[in-house]
């Protein structure tokens, strides 16, 4: 029997695109981090916001896995940001404080050298890494993230409201914020290459960064953590998102990063990578409530940032990969402390045997093989333990001002106990009528405890005092 010509190109096209699907399966997978900064669980349209269009976004979490009940390990942006890059709780590795929650630009500490991160793990199985965007775990040379095992750096290395100048109040810096009254550098590598930074076009030029490295990395496995500083206050957005939200500048800043995760999704799709290619987007705590309409929405959460309450430690999160994520909606638990774990289990790295991890290969739940295998999350504040999740249960230790800001961290005489499948907005007390799923969780903290090594704490160190 003959074959055509136009039957044998056919065949042969199909070969070749068979054979080219095939190594991209069995190549090591890429994966990329979304971390946004300050943005609340109710600040994104599949989320549950009304007004704030996030098209990306919501398509991302179609096609991929919303998750419900996802949680950062800190409540604020220092020791959260070291979790995920660590999978270690702050307390283990000293990014924890009572004093100073956070690095500050007069800070001389930072997230220590013994710590392996995502980046430094990958990178030794052969992965290139960047880190674009905000850092925040120490911006003295020996802490950022080219000392931690990313390629290159492009970012601002603390939060976009500090180096405020002298002559301008905060009520003024933030009611019509200008980029010049913070004098926060842009620095690539370990170099300062502007400042102030124009934080009008950070969100665009982060997000140009982004698609650049992964064009640049299509024959290589690569991490990509893009990390932006925004909606964190100073909000600040590019022309061509100023004054088009129904939120007003909120969601200007909202729908920016919306554009720029539609612009990294297109990236992978017309090189070739989606199929290949982890995409999680997340936020590093809730929304900072005393900022009134300038701050995010925690939707129907108790609390925001500053606090361990649901609104202040449950974070919108999406998990992406066509082909390898099996689209849903998940309301198991999962953490930023359980990516590091995951990553490293597809992509064939294993994890130090010198230290405890308190993250879960959330590999098979991404593919929906099984369940998450997290059944507890600690929630810190500094050094206490603020309360205890175990199932559909989370019982309070302490309490807090739900607003975050001024903290009144104060122990609780009697713990408080709430299911959070029935009631996630925290309003019904059931420690007095369920005294034996109190006593279970008791007992899960005390075993926690007894078990816990602090780390040195890196936050109180400043430059230039003993």
């Amino acid at each position: 029997m003959k074959i055509s010509a136009k039957s044998w190109l056919l065949g042969l096209s199909l070969l070749l695109i068979t054979g080219v699907q095939v190594f991209s399966q069995s190549s090591k997978p890429n994966f990329i981090i979304i971390f946004t900064d300050d943005q609340g669980y109710g600040d994104v349209g599949v989320f549950g916001h009304s007004t704030i269009k996030t098209p990306n976004l919501d398509q991302m979490a179609f096609e991929g896995q919303k998750w419900t009940s996802f949680y950062v390990a800190a409540n604020v942006c220092t020791p959260s940001r070291s979790a995920i890059m660590t999978g270690r709780l702050p307390v283990r590795t000293g990014m924890y404080s009572n004093k100073r929650r956070v690095l500050f630009p007069d800070s001389d500490g930072g997230l220590p050298a013994y710590e392996k991160t995502i980046a430094s793990l990958l990178k030794e199985s052969g992965y290139a890494t960047a880190a674009i965007g905000k850092w925040h775990l120490g911006h003295l040379p020996q802490y950022l993230p080219t000392a931690h095992g990313f390629d290159s750096y492009f970012g601002i290395p603390y939060s976009n409201d500090m180096d405020r100048v002298n002559d301008v109040t905060a009520k003024v810096a933030f009611a019509d914020p200008k980029f010049e009254y913070f004098n926060v550098p842009l620095m690539r590598d370990t170099e300062i290459i502007e400042r102030p930074a124009d934080q009008n076009t950070i969100t665009k030029r982060y997000t140009q960064e982004a698609v650049k490295f992964i064009e640049s990395h299509q024959d290589e496995p690569f991490f990509l953590y893009l990390a932006h500083s925004l909606p964190h206050v100073p909000l600040f957005a590019s022309p061509d998102f100023l004054q088009t939200s129904a939120r007003g500048l909120y969601g200007d800043v909202i729908e920016e990063i919306d554009w720029s995760v539609g612009q990294i999704l297109s990236s992978l799709r017309e090189n070739g990578l989606d199929r290949n290619t982890y995409v999680v987007f997340t936020s590093d705590n809730g929304p900072w409530l005393v900022y009134n309409e300038q701050g995010g929405s925690s939707g129907g959460l108790f609390g925001g940032k500053g606090t361990s309450y649901e609104g202040g430690v449950r974070v919108p999160t999406i998990v992406w990969g066509p082909g390898n994520v099996q689209p849903g909606v998940v309301s198991e638990m999962g953490s930023t402390l359980d990516l590091l774990p995951t990553f490293c289990n597809l992509s064939g790295v294993s994890l130090p045997s010198d230290r405890v991890y308190d993250g879960f290969d959330l590999s098979e739940t991404w593919n929906r093989q099984s369940k998450s295998k997290r059944d507890e999350m600690f929630y810190y504040h500094g050094d206490r333990l603020f309360a205890v999740r175990k199932g559909d249960y989370k019982l309070y230790f302490f309490k807090n001002n739900p607003f975050g800001y001024p903290a009144k961290v104060e122990k609780l005489d009697t713990p408080t106990l709430f299911n959070l499948n029935t009631d996630p907005s925290e309003r019904f007390d059931l420690a007095e009528s369920h005294p034996e799923v109190v006593a279970q969780i008791m007992k899960v903290a005390e075993s926690h405890q007894s078990n816990m090594v602090f780390g040195e704490t890196q936050l109180e160190k400043i430059i230039g005092q003993e």
